[in-house]
């Protein structure tokens, strides 16, 4: 099995994961624990190729995943541009702690800067 489930219906599941994707192109750093960082980073690469084509097609696809109407304008203006000579590894995970509560692996995810 390729992906987690985080023991979730599959309805809950992609809200969580929409909602990180969402968080993640917004704040363009955010901590959440190791593996739903490593499921987001898979959609968040996924959504900036998407980007660096900027056609219609791309925006309405990228819209229908990503909640915020904000967030795909940034995305397509400020964010794919950012990366356009670039074939990939837009995103990166740096471990950080132990959850208290559970001790569950927490990690930051963020967008790396790009070498110009």
């Amino acid at each position: 099995m390729g992906y987690s489930r985080f023991d979730r219906p599959s309805a809950q599941r992609k809200a969580l994961l929409r909602g990180l994707v969402t968080s993640l192109l917004k704040q363009e750093r955010i901590e959440t624990t190791l593996t739903k960082a490593k499921e987001a980073q898979s959609i968040c690469e996924k959504m900036i190729t998407l980007a660096k084509k900027d056609n219609l097609a791309a925006r309405r696809r990228a819209l229908a995943y990503i909640s915020e109407e904000d967030v795909v304008t940034k995305l397509f203006e400020t964010i794919g541009p950012r990366y356009a000579h670039r074939s990939g590894g837009y995103t990166r995970i740096i471990q950080t702690r132990q959850r208290r509560g559970d001790g569950a692996p927490m990690a930051i995810i963020e967008l790396i800067q790009p070498d110009r």
